[in-house]
């Protein structure tokens, strides 16, 4: 036994609200970890519409981690969507042609990079995330929260901006799951230790790192 197909559209069956999210993007900024999937009711297929003002032109990605839950209507805004405060006017110019290429250049002096969810993240309904987040592995979004800042792992936070609200486990329970990382396992061994991995027994979680 090793799971759903991996290479399926709709792991579920008989429910197509849910998506394996790597077997559909086709956008080649856009990286999706396996596993991976997207909830929505009206067309979980059309996942690129939730990433938004994401231009070719700019060439940011955004990187999604393995084993993540992402909720109908969570939105990625991309670096697109920026523009130059610190410019006499914020009207992209340069982004029209037609002679006005030379603002191009200064289309936006403030890009933040790729914006990169970890791996087993929950992004819960309505989200927003901003350009350049990084969300770390095993945290929690809460619904209808704007995060404008990088997430630390397994943390929870909500609210618009969204702020910490605790973390999930201990330090040291934390600092296991950071170290075994076990959406890198193969996909047996992922399997064979499902009942500890859906599980909060502290001391089975430390045998692995034994192991």
């Amino acid at each position: 036994m090793s799971g759903p197909d991996i290479k399926s559209v709709f792991p579920m069956k008989n429910i197509r609200s849910l998506c394996f999210l790597k077997n559909v993007v086709v956008n080649p900024n856009i990286e999706i970890g396996d596993y991976t999937y997207y909830d929505d009711n009206n067309n979980p297929l059309d996942f690129e519409k939730n990433v938004l003002y994401h231009f070719d032109f700019i060439g940011d990605k955004l990187k999604i981690g393995k084993f993540c839950a992402i909720a109908s209507n969570s939105k990625f805004i991309m670096n697109g969507a920026n523009h130059n405060t610190n410019f006499f006017t914020i009207f992209p110019f340069g982004a029209f042609g037609g002679g006005w290429e030379v603002g191009l250049k200064n289309l936006s002096g403030r890009f933040k990079g790729d914006t990169v969810i970890g791996s087993d993240v929950w992004i819960g309904y309505n989200a927003t995330i901003m350009p350049g987040v990084n969300v770390g592995d095993g945290a929690i979004i809460a619904t209808n929260a704007v995060v404008t800042k990088d997430v630390p792992p397994y943390s929870i936070v909500g609210g618009n901006p969204a702020k910490l609200i605790r973390y999930r486990f201990d330090e040291e329970t934390i600092n296991i799951l950071n170290t075994i990382k076990w959406w890198d396992w193969d996909i047996e061994k992922i399997t064979e230790l499902i009942p500890v991995l859906t599980s909060n027994n502290t001391n089975a979680l430390k045998e692995l790192i034994k192991a």
